[in-house]
């Protein structure tokens, strides 16, 4: 069964690791704000001089919560009994990842540590629930001997999704190839798990692919590719609020991308968002849709 991804348009820059979730009926968009500090890896609208999270409002496109998390990076939502999760590292590259929790998305747990280990330089993360308890994946460069080839993602099971539990080297997203940007989704005893792939092959550079297990040690991968870069990346949401300058910046980008994707189910289709760019600074944040539920979506990879 293939089920057609729309491609909805660009609706910011310099914006990537983001994700959709549905809160107390609504659905919202869970934006990391890069630091100011990074030339290549700064929001053009932060000048806090510090990174920050905030959730932006999917009713109106222009509504924002206040931010914080303030000094965190690589934010990932996760919505639970009427509340939201977050799980962050510290920097790009450092060892010890966070957590946060709401109930109102104003209010904030102070951020504790969740996850470290010796040597390790980590980045994304992502959270799903497994019938009876929850897992989190989450993204190393580092140490070689454990990860292999950069990026590797490894994992780790809560049951109360307070407290986490490494799961050990073993249990991995396979560490021969690269695979960044993760998310993960579990139906009918199977582990989705959505990828980017920096592919070897000149033509298709970084592409969305998509693997399944069953033990998180051996892995499946999905028959296509889930989602390439093409001209449709360069479309303008209708909901974007952007300048002459900014619109002409989106015109004249390179694209070889389509990473850090991302879902939620909504008033029955699928909403997605995902970037496109070129993975070296240039890059942009844009939506997507599908008529499927989610569970349905991650089996027609495997059809």
């Amino acid at each position: 069964m293939s089920i057609e991804i729309r491609k909805l348009g660009t609706f910011d820059l310099d914006i990537v690791e983001i994700n959709p979730v549905v809160f107390k009926g609504k659905l919202w968009l869970m934006e990391y704000i890069r630091n100011f500090d990074k030339p290549h890896h700064r929001y053009y609208a932060n000048h806090t001089g510090d990174s920050y999270f905030r959730f932006r409002s999917l009713e109106d496109y222009r509504t924002v919560t206040p931010s914080f998390g303030k000094g965190l990076h690589f934010g990932n939502a996760f919505v639970h009994n009427d509340k939201v999760i977050v799980t962050a590292v510290e920097n790009w590259g450092m060892s010890r990842f966070y957590q946060m929790e709401s109930d109102d998305l104003i209010h904030w747990t102070e951020p504790r540590v969740i996850l470290q280990g010796k040597g390790w330089k980590g980045y994304n993360t992502s959270v799903c629930q497994v019938d009876d308890h929850f897992l989190l994946t989450f993204e190393l460069s580092a140490p070689t001997e454990m990860v292999g080839k950069p990026f590797t993602m490894f994992f780790a099971e809560s049951t109360d999704l307070m407290n986490w539990k490494w799961l050990g080297p073993d249990k991995s997203l396979v560490k021969e190839i690269y695979t960044g940007g993760p998310m993960i989704r579990y139906y009918d005893g199977w582990c989705f798990f959505f990828y980017l792939a920096n592919d070897p092959d000149p033509a298709k550079h970084y592409v969305n692919r998509v693997m399944r297990s069953r033990d998180l040690v051996s892995w499946e991968p999905g028959k296509t590719d889930v989602l390439v870069y093409d001209e449709k990346d360069k479309l303008i949401h209708p909901k974007a609020n952007l300048t002459a300058e900014q619109l002409q910046t989106i015109a004249n980008a390179e694209n070889y991308n389509n990473s850090d994707l991302d879902m939620c189910e909504w008033q029955g289709k699928l909403f997605l968002t995902y970037s496109w760019g070129n993975q070296h600074g240039t890059e942009f944040l844009a939506f997507a849709e599908a008529d499927a539920s989610e569970r349905d979506f991650c089996f027609s990879f495997f059809e």
